[in-house]
């Protein structure tokens, strides 16, 4: 049976959760997930993880923060004046916005205080700072 290796094209479910056993993510409801291993598309202990499963292999693990969505870095909390944003834009707790980088990237961004004056803004991904656990088959190896 096949081992998968770097460069390989793979299809696996996954169940993603925190320590506390609650799901964050799945791939029940979307069908297997492909990517290329060695490619840096997915997060790198999800990717360790999958090289050297055989087809219809499971696996459970723990990734560290350090190797799914690095550390939650406090320097990346932004404080813009409100009058930056456009006066009829509504501004939430926990809504996404993507802010255009001088470079033209895209960074999307999480709200978390408003208040009359100050918009607080959190360019951390959502996960990170977290340990995470995958259940994880592979499925497919293409």
């Amino acid at each position: 049976m096949a081992q998968a290796k770097s460069g390989d094209v793979v299809k696996v479910h996954y169940t993603g959760k925190f320590d506390d056993g609650t799901v964050f993510d799945s791939s029940a409801d979307n069908g297997p997930l492909q990517f290329t291993l060695g490619q840096g598309q997915i997060i790198p202990g999800f990717e360790e993880v999958v090289i050297g499963m055989n087809t219809g292999e499971s696996r459970t693990t723990i990734i560290p923060a350090d190797k799914a969505y690095g550390p939650y870095q406090k320097e990346m909390i932004l404080e813009v004046p409100r009058d930056q944003f456009p006066p009829d834009i509504r501004l939430n707790p926990g809504e996404e916005l993507e802010l255009s980088q001088p470079d033209d990237k895209i960074v999307v961004v999480t709200i978390t205080n408003v208040n009359e004056s100050m918009v607080t803004l959190d360019a951390n991904h959502p996960l990170a700072g977290k340990d995470l656990t995958f259940d994880i088959q592979l499925v497919e190896i293409l």
